[in-house]
């Protein structure tokens, strides 16, 4: 199982997302767990990002949720950003 390491941007969109929404919570705890356990699950749709995001992953939490992440050296995982689609990318 990876380890997930929340950066200090991810942080602040995250605390913003759920004040706004707060029942996206619990979704976003789902995908989290999930990740860990198994990065390419289908119902994650993880894919690499390209341009300006080149490196970085994505995955959806909900329809119009993206958690923006990176593979560590280690294999753990680093939370990047989350929000829309157009707020991520």
């Amino acid at each position: 199982m990876r380890n997930i390491i929340w950066g200090s941007s991810f942080k602040r969109a995250y605390k913003r997302l759920i004040r706004a929404d707060p029942s996206l919570r619990p979704k976003v705890v789902k995908a989290l767990e999930t990740v860990t356990k198994a990065p390419f699950y289908p119902s994650l749709k993880t894919h690499k990002l390209s341009g300006e995001l080149k490196g970085l992953w994505a995955l959806v939490v909900e329809y119009d949720c993206r958690i923006v992440f990176q593979f560590t050296k280690d294999g753990d995982i680093l939370l990047i950003d989350i929000g829309t689609h157009d707020e991520v990318y």
